[in-house]
């Protein structure tokens, strides 16, 4: 088996959710209605998914809270780890949804303005517990010397901050993952962007998380083995039911690359 570093890549299905209903669009935006998210997700976890993901993904910009309700059902129902981000912008906030059955949190546009809140909450619960996501773009802008710039508030404000760098920074916050997805790959399945990924991976010691683009199972094997990413993430080929995650599996275990079996 290839295992780039030594362990098993994760296959993770993510969930956006906004007004308690699971939705995907393209490029962030044309959101359609895909169900209901702790369905999807016990479905994934009985096809044998890894981890779950579910991405408040109105909390930050509209300043709403996550629904700890949404926890607290899920929690009682699926029995693997899952992620949940979206308006966590303090250890408080943290606190709540680890308490209430998530394995790691999800900090996005909080941990940009207080880079010190992912320190803060690694400090009380453990790095394994943080994971920075990291919304990226193509910029041409000059202080982006990887040629990729970080949005905030659901990719609707530039930052001015270079992605690598930013990766980086967060690694030394604290940061246990990257959670990187490429706005302009987002729900157009023409696959991930593996130049992204691999320079994030390439510039971090800490897992790589590939978001964005994937339509094909060709896309899965090509995260791995050119955009280096330890984790593959997920959506629309697995909430409409054109991919499962068994055949996702069963493809990358023929190519020699190393998964929990489904």
């Amino acid at each position: 088996m290839l295992s780039l570093n030594m362990t098993n890549v994760r296959i993770i299905p993510c969930l956006d959710v906004t007004d308690g209903r699971v939705v995907k669009g393209t490029n962030f935006v044309d959101l359609k209605d895909a169900g209901d998210p702790v369905e999807l997700a016990s479905k994934y976890d009985q096809e044998g998914a890894d981890e779950i993901v579910f991405l408040d993904i109105t909390a930050s910009s509209d300043r709403r809270e996550t629904v700890f309700e949404l926890v607290r059902r899920c929690a009682e129902e699926i029995f693997i780890p899952f992620t949940i981000g979206g308006g966590i912008r303090s250890v408080d906030d943290a606190r709540k949804i680890l308490r209430e059955g998530a394995e790691k949190i999800s900090v996005n546009t909080a941990a940009v303005q207080k880079p010190e809140l992912i320190s803060e909450i690694a400090a009380e619960f453990g790095t394994q517990c943080v994971v920075l996501a990291i919304d990226a773009k193509q910029s041409e802008n000059p202080e982006c010397r990887s040629g990729y710039e970080v949005y905030v508030h659901g990719g609707r404000t530039a930052t001015g901050l270079d992605v690598v760098e930013w990766a980086q920074t967060g690694e030394e916050y604290g940061a246990g993952e990257i959670l990187l997805t490429s706005m302009g790959r987002d729900g157009t399945i023409v696959g991930f962007d593996c130049k992204l990924s691999s320079m994030v991976s390439h510039s971090t010691k800490v897992p790589t998380i590939a978001s964005g683009g994937v339509g094909t199972l060709e896309h899965f094997s090509q995260g791995v083995l050119e955009g280096r990413a330890d984790a593959l993430l997920a959506a629309s080929v697995f909430h409409y039911g054109e991919l499962t995650i068994r055949e996702v599996k069963n493809y990358l275990i023929e190519r020699g690359i190393s998964v929990r079996p489904a």
